[in-house]
């Protein structure tokens, strides 16, 4: 399902992991313009688990969306390392660091810029990423002014009138999983969905 094989124009692309902030945006998305006329884009940077990626192609299937394109970024291993493309560190804080052991160095800005090319050739202008800064613990791209700077570089970089939709932007897990329950998915999303650092599909482990 890598095109895009409607005659309905796409308005929206979702940047989908295969996790619970994602397939919530997938499923707001789909809520907003109908499905057919929603695509998404899953990324492969030399993560641990490839669970993630079928969770993801299964999340698109559920929806019955218009297109859904994995793209490989096996570059990422060769530019850094952190604990979720290398299994031999442990996912903890960095001593004497904010940051934790999981941030993929620019990631949200890669998949944003990536996303981009393909709505602007599928006329889309909306981008759904499932970012939150209200869990913020040291992720520097799941900031509103990144979002905001990358909106406005994408706009300049393409000539297109870009929207990054974050829905969850100021929104806690606890806001999202009521989420879940109001829109009917809370078991799809518990049983679906893979968000632990770990690929502990469902509960997870509790990273």
């Amino acid at each position: 399902m890598a095109t895009h094989p409607s005659e309905t124009p796409i308005k929206a692309l979702v940047v989908l992991s295969g996790g619970q902030d994602s397939a919530l945006c997938l499923a707001l998305a789909c809520r907003k313009h109908g499905a057919d006329a929603v695509a998404a884009i899953t990324f492969w940077y030399g993560q641990r688990h490839a669970i993630e990626t079928k969770a993801a192609r299964r999340l698109a299937r559920h929806f019955k969306i218009a297109a859904h394109k994995v793209v490989r970024l096996g570059f990422y291993g060769e530019l850094t390392t952190n604990a979720l493309m290398d299994d031999s560190l442990a996912i903890a804080r960095k001593p004497g660091s904010a940051c934790p052991t999981t941030v993929v160095e620019g990631r949200n800005a890669f998949f944003l810029l990536a996303a981009g090319v393909w709505a602007k050739s599928l006329g889309a202008k909306e981008i759904y990423t499932g970012v939150s800064q209200a869990d913020y613990s040291g992720y520097p791209d799941c900031r509103g002014v990144f979002i905001r700077a990358q909106e406005k570089a994408m706009r300049l970089a393409m000539e297109w009138p870009f929207k990054i939709v974050t829905p969850f932007l100021h929104k806690t897990k606890a806001d999202e999983w009521a989420l879940a329950d109001k829109l009917g998915l809370l078991d799809f999303i518990r049983e679906k969905t893979v968000t632990c650092y770990r690929g502990v599909p469902g509960d997870g482990c509790g990273t």
